[in-house]
């Protein structure tokens, strides 16, 4: 049996480790493909490409983004697979999302500092210009400079939205990512839905909602699924006629516990998830 890891994030997002380094990860864990999926952004694709290349990887490489869109007061992430990351309209689109983003991260970044705290964006960003700056990067300098004990310790008391220092993000409409990833030659796929925490009918509500904008897959195997969430976003998956995907959510040291394909240790997704998504908008495997 062949495996396979449909979600994962370099140092271009909010992960820790190089695209080549993900590279090198997915050929020891012995898989047949894996996804980079940084978050708003497909800049780090070109380098796993070339580590793929250099490293003659018996691994196959599909490119990929996870975008961040509104769903009334929380965010949820369409996963896009097959991205073509030279399409002009989307990398116009990962712009704008990015520099929203970005002047977020700024007034995040001078409420710290009027509470006391020595941090900069430049500091968030560690010598890295192209990467994606998350709230895993303030938590990550929280905890180097000793100001928090751990990354939750970070969150609870200046990172999560019930803080004063926190500052909401303006997100796209879901419909727009799917859009958005269609035209790019991808295949939309929701996110970990399970991790919105949202009650069964407003979750089916959801799905139905992005089923009918074109939704085309759903993150049935994921890192921190139990079994009774595999069985369920299996149903759903059945119930919208969407395809089944799954992936790590591999992110390097910021979560130590999920590692490549294999996320808490039982994740196996299966090599025929690819070949149905592939077919789904002829990508060639």
């Amino acid at each position: 049996m062949k495996y396979i890891d449909l979600h994962t994030h370099s140092n271009y997002s909010d992960g820790t480790c190089p695209p080549s380094v993900l590279v090198s990860k997915a050929i020891e864990k012995g898989l047949a493909a894996f996804a980079l999926t940084d978050h708003d952004t497909v800049a780090g694709i070109e380098d796993a490409v070339k580590a793929v290349n250099e490293q003659q990887a018996p691994v196959q490489f599909i490119p990929g983004t996870e975008l961040s869109a509104a769903y009334k007061d929380k965010d949820i992430h369409i996963v896009g697979l097959f991205i073509n990351h030279q399409n002009t309209a989307f990398k116009n689109a990962a712009r704008i999302i990015i520099k929203r983003r970005d002047d977020r991260n700024m007034e995040m970044v001078e409420n710290l500092r009027k509470a006391g705290i020595p941090i900069s964006m430049e500091a968030l960003m560690e010598n890295n210009p192209d990467t994606v700056v998350t709230r895993a990067h303030f938590a990550r300098f929280l905890v180097d400079n000793k100001i928090t004990a751990t990354p939750a310790d970070a969150f609870r008391k200046y990172l999560d939205t019930d803080t004063p220092y926190y500052v909401p993000r303006k997100y796209i409409e879901p419909e727009e990512a799917i859009t958005l990833i269609k035209n790019a030659g991808g295949v939309p796929v929701l996110a970990h839905p399970l991790h919105y925490k949202l009650r069964e009918a407003e979750l089916e509500k959801l799905v139905r909602r992005l089923a009918l904008a074109g939704l085309m897959g759903i993150e049935t195997l994921y890192s921190n699924h139990t079994r009774q969430d595999e069985i369920y976003a299996k149903k759903l998956a059945q119930k919208f006629n969407l395809l089944p995907s799954g992936g790590s959510d591999f992110h390097g040291s910021n979560k130590p516990a999920i590692d490549i394909g294999t996320g808490r240790g039982s994740l196996a997704v299966p090599y025929h998830y690819l070949e149905k998504l592939a077919e789904a908008c002829n990508y060639p495997l």
